[in-house]
């Protein structure tokens, strides 16, 4: 497959998964007459639901494959797992992971409503960065910010696996080969902090 045939396999899977998912599912009652507001919406607790076309820009660059291992770190309200649930299909695995107990809570009754089996949220150990106990993955999303790239995270990916983080300011694509690895810097965004 052609680098623009692939892109633009991945900009289409994207549109199916968006299309299959509707986010207003994943906000607080209150805030679903702004479910098409191009913005990060506060879903409680200091957390938002992401702005769609920050979450749109992220699910371009990690390219998600059927069949794929994913983890989703600092799932929130759960839309970003359903996401990419639908992006894995049922022969993948997505672990959506999530710090603060009410957000779990609410996060799978959220995702329950999308019959997806391969999709679980889990309540994230204080001090541990992911889910190391169920890695590597495929891919990693990160949807909160780090001031630096952590070790923790590029560890519980796969040899040729792919981590989209924000880091700094800064959207960070990471590759992992089994000698090294790589990274790449993709524009400017805002996130709440990565809290471990």
């Amino acid at each position: 497959m052609q680098d623009g045939d692939r892109a633009g396999a991945v900009f289409q899977a994207v549109d199916r998964a968006f299309a299959a998912v509707d986010r207003a599912d994943f906000l607080p009652a209150g805030l679903r007459v702004a479910v098409g507001a191009d913005q990060a919406l506060q879903i409680g607790h200091g957390q938002t639901n992401s702005q769609p076309s920050t979450v749109r820009d992220m699910l371009h660059l990690l390219q998600v494959r059927a069949g794929d291992r994913v983890l989703d770190v600092g799932c929130g309200s759960g839309w970003t797992t359903a996401l990419l649930g639908v992006l894995a299909g049922p022969a993948g695995r997505v672990d959506g992971v999530e710090l603060i107990p009410e957000l779990v809570t609410w996060g799978r009754q959220n995702l329950a409503g999308y019959p997806m089996p391969w999709t679980h949220i889990h309540q994230a150990t204080e001090g541990v960065l992911g889910l190391p106990e169920r890695a590597p993955y495929d891919r990693i999303l990160v949807s909160a910010e780090s001031p630096e790239l952590r070790t923790a995270l590029v560890e519980q990916l796969a040899p040729d696996g792919r981590m989209v983080v924000p880091v700094a300011g800064r959207m960070l694509v990471v590759r992992r080969t089994d000698s090294r690895t790589e990274v790449e810097r993709h524009g400017y965004y805002s996130f709440v902090p990565l809290v471990t």
